[in-house]
């Protein structure tokens, strides 16, 4: 197993249980005591967990928003791997939306990249898809930015956002989460950000959701949605069979993508006139 898988199964485990000792990772992992706690270590240098005696805790619990940074480290493989699925859902000619988040910053990377969807109408909140997206020389694609609050996700959110998202009608909403289970549906641990999610859920035809299985189980403190809202979720092979069910018995159609096997990185999205 990879590192970044280990580290991965960590901290989806530090999500679920709010804490795992060294010990039992070490049974579950089969790997050393030292392994173990280099991969905490590592964890904790971008921020996502807390060491302590014997373990790691949650770095912030349902309140916690990691920086854009930090969270595009994370299962870096499988969210290109979930972009490069979630862009079979954007057509030509259409008009779709992209959340703040990793993935759909990935996204964003794709379409600029393919020039046969053109032409095409992206609306955004999201700083780094907005700047992925903006191509001058590149009249087929017209890139609207919500303007409003920027966090430290590099999400533009609050009242400006909302009001702008409430007046306009979108084919595909592209929508990152901190976290997605069954009771919870899908969350995120900031108010203002859970508010704007929503209008941009209103404003799509239909909504696509993009996360990764360690967002399984995490719980942000607010409330973006229901699961049954959702038309299409994406996520790697590496959701757990029970998590696969719950989601296959709630959202519309569930889209499994194989887990990578080694550690990619999306240096061959590059966008159109940048070559």
């Amino acid at each position: 197993m990879l590192a970044q898988q280990r580290q991965d199964l960590i901290l989806a485990q530090v999500r679920s249980r709010g804490a795992v000792r060294v010990t039992d990772l070490v049974a579950s992992l089969d790997v050393s005591d030292m392994t173990v706690r280099r991969d905490i270590a590592e964890l904790a240098r971008r921020g996502l967990v807390h060491r302590v005696h014997g373990g790691a805790v949650d770095a912030g619990h349902a309140a916690h928003e990691p920086g854009f940074r930090a969270k595009s480290e994370l299962a870096a493989a499988e969210k290109l791997a979930i972009a490069r699925a979630a862009l079979e859902h954007v057509s030509t000619g259409s008009a779709i939306a992209l959340s703040a988040g990793t993935t759909t910053h990935l996204l964003a990377q794709l379409i600029a990249a393919e020039p046969t969807l053109r032409p095409l109408t992206v609306v955004t909140n999201s700083l780094p898809a907005a700047e992925a997206l903006h191509l001058p020389d590149d009249p087929g694609l017209t890139v609207v930015l919500t303007g409003g609050t920027r966090t430290p996700s590099d999400a533009l959110v609050g009242p400006v956002a909302t009001r702008t998202l409430a007046d306009l009608r979108v084919d595909v909403a592209f929508l990152g989460v901190h976290g997605f289970d069954a009771e919870g549906g899908l969350t995120t641990p900031n108010l203002l950000e859970a508010e704007t999610d929503r209008a941009m859920v209103a404003s799509a035809a239909q909504t696509v959701v993009v996360a990764d299985h360690t967002k399984w189980g995490a719980v942000g403190l607010c409330r973006i949605v229901d699961l049954a809202d959702v038309a299409v979720l994406v996520c790697d092979d590496a959701l757990p069979e029970e998590a696969a069910d719950a989601v296959r018995d709630a959202v519309g159609h569930l889209v499994l993508v194989p887990t990578p096997t080694t550690d990619r990185t999306p240096a061959d999205v590059t966008p159109q006139g940048e070559r």
